[in-house]
């Protein structure tokens, strides 16, 4: 067929005789049998030793095709490792001369399927493949497939558009990676998005392949992180500057130097990673970061843009936050003020600077974002006041009562508080990790003093995803609290559902809490909230389906008539105990 001439085109080329060949001398001869023998002798194996042996095996029925194919596959193997040693040895230049020769004589037949290995074994070799070759690579959808990767960089790195789409699709699985764990059904406070360490998550697919794909070439990284920086600005999601601190952290892990020391971000990001790990910024690494941030020259300033994006990352967000609560607990115990403390201050800068991310990219105007003074003077002691109110209510309850009744906890939350989380982007943010430390300390009191402050925040920031994901896992932690109707009303009908018809995000999250806890929640509350839930014709195929789940669950919990009827020759009460299947 028409693919068979196409295969074997290049072997004319080279002087080698083809199916065409033997066609047209059995066309033009009198006597086939004798011309057959012929063209076996001029264009088979040409060893003496064999003239005898071939006959031997046609005796054997071993046909003449397969004797040739295992020479021929023999052959190749030994020409493929002859190729990776020529592409080590002797001076550079000369290794270089022959492979291109060797590439010369042998790229008519890429075609070929046998040959083909061969071919790209030579180009894989070369660190540059001259461009006429690469041209008609390119032009092959199936040789371009067929190549190697060290090729296909020589490809990409002058085609933006080419490797634009080879990384598009692992950017789109990895940004769907990161939302199935924030809505994953697996809800608990041991196990959450930030558990991982920084060492696991960049064994992840997406960065593996990308990191292969870059390779050496800071060209290619390059590109890379433009189109990460051009997306986060599309988006604004988040995720892709975990990505880009990730990616640079997997270079630096192979020790590709070559790309690491052009990076300037590369020690900045190494100490925060360090960090990170340890969900902690201890004094040592503060300083050094700091030195990072006071070393930025005049005329360098477009490092910020870089340096705000790896500190974007969420998972440095978390802990430069969770340092910030930790350092601000300590400062009540030493009764010293926010503004006396250099390291929180630290803290807070980084935090600005990562939260600025986006306008300064937007902006293209790289200078540190401005401090508000009053969030040192008035947000973080207000805090304080909290840390100091909880200490009081806990002391009270341990003191004797004599003729004074109980201390009631205080119920009503300073305006200001309420002001600065609607307000201030990172006095919400250090605000809503205050709210998730008290719920992890099972402190239900101070939970729904703060709960009404969630509302209405700085940019909705109470109903992102990562903050959801948080609070669902740790007020698992409070499951015993659902039984009761102030706490569920507070929690639900006070928050959750203010937000769910207008966010979808928020109906999934009360969903999956719900999945988890149902069987904690009074049964009057369940039916009201079941209402309330049902999914809209708006509404995504993630809630309905998840809607679906809890009304299985619900179905199998209640009591079958059969059961209602007997109840009463029971000694016990039905205890309403989850069914297996409702973990």
């Amino acid at each position: 067929g028409p693919g068979q001439a196409e295969m074997y085109a290049g072997l004319q080329e080279l002087g080698v005789a083809n199916g065409e060949d033997l066609k047209e001398t059995l066309t033009n001869c009198t006597e086939p049998l004798k011309a057959i023998e012929q063209f076996q002798t001029e264009n088979g194996v040409l060893l003496p030793s064999l003239q005898y042996a071939l006959p031997f095996l046609d005796l054997h029925g071993t046909p003449r095709l397969e004797f040739h194919q295992s020479v021929f596959d023999e052959l190749r193997e030994k020409l493929l490792e002859r190729v990776s040693a020529i592409a080590l040895e002797g001076k550079v230049e000369e290794r270089y001369k022959k492979l291109e020769d060797l590439l010369e004589k042998s790229f008519s037949l890429v075609k070929m399927p046998s040959i083909q290995p061969v071919v790209m074994c030579v180009m894989k070799h070369l660190p540059k493949v001259p461009e006429k070759k690469l041209k008609l690579v390119m032009a092959d959808k199936d040789l371009y497939k067929a190549c190697a990767v060290e090729v296909k960089r020589q490809i990409w790195q002058d085609n933006q558009a080419l490797f634009g789409d080879e990384v598009s699709p692992l950017l789109k699985q990895y940004i769907l990676e990161k939302e199935n764990i924030l809505f994953s059904n697996d809800i608990s406070f041991l196990q959450n998005f930030f558990s991982p360490s920084p060492k696991t998550r960049r064994q992840g697919e997406v960065v593996q392949k990308l990191t292969q794909m870059i390779g050496k070439n800071v060209k290619l990284y390059d590109m890379v992180l433009q189109f990460l920086r051009t997306l986060f600005l599309r988006t604004r999601n988040v995720h892709y500057c975990t990505l880009r601190a990730e990616l640079l952290m997997s270079l630096h892990d192979l020790e590709i130097s070559e790309i690491c020391t052009v990076d300037p971000c590369h020690k900045f990001t190494w100490c925060l990673d360090a960090c990170i790990r340890e969900k902690f910024v201890d004094n040592k690494r503060a300083r050094e970061l700091q030195g990072f941030l006071d070393g930025v020259k005049k005329g360098q300033e477009q490092v910020l843009g870089d340096l705000s994006m790896i500190l974007c990352d969420p998972f440095a967000i978390n802990t430069l936050a969770l340092s910030t609560i930790r350092h601000l607990q300590d400062l009540v115990g030493q009764d010293t003020l926010p503004r006396e403390s250099p390291d929180l201050l630290l803290l807070l800068r980084m935090l600005s600077l990562g939260q600025g991310a986006w306008d300064m990219i937007d902006s293209q105007v790289f200078k540190e974002p401005k401090m508000e003074a009053e969030l040192i003077t008035r947000f973080l002691p207000l805090l304080m006041s909290f840390v100091v109110d909880d200490h009081t209510f806990t002391v009270d309850q341990k003191l004797p009562s004599e003729e004074k009744g109980p201390i009631p906890y205080p119920s009503t939350i300073p305006e200001a508080f309420t002001k600065f989380l609607q307000e201030n982007r990172i006095a919400c943010e250090i605000g809503l990790y205050y709210i998730l430390h008290i719920t992890k300390q099972r402190n239900k009191n101070a939970f729904l003093r703060l709960l009404p402050a969630l509302v209405e925040t700085f940019s909705d920031l109470a109903f992102s995803d990562i903050f959801l994901h948080l609070l669902t896992g740790n007020l698992t932690l409070l499951s015993d609290e659902f039984a009761l109707e102030e706490f569920c009303t507070s929690l639900f009908d006070g928050f959750f559902l203010t937000a769910c018809s207008r966010k979808e995000n928020v109906h999934r999250h009360v969903l999956r809490l719900l999945l988890h806890l149902h069987h904690k929640v009074a049964p009057a509350k369940l039916e009201s909230l079941q209402k309330a839930l049902e999914p809209t014709k708006q509404s995504g195929e993630a809630v309905k389906e998840l809607y679906n789940q809890l009304g299985e669950k619900l179905e199998l919990r209640k009591p079958s008539p059969a059961e209602v009827t007997e109840a009463p020759s029971m000694e016990l009460p039905l205890p309403t105990v989850p069914t297996p299947a409702s973990r």
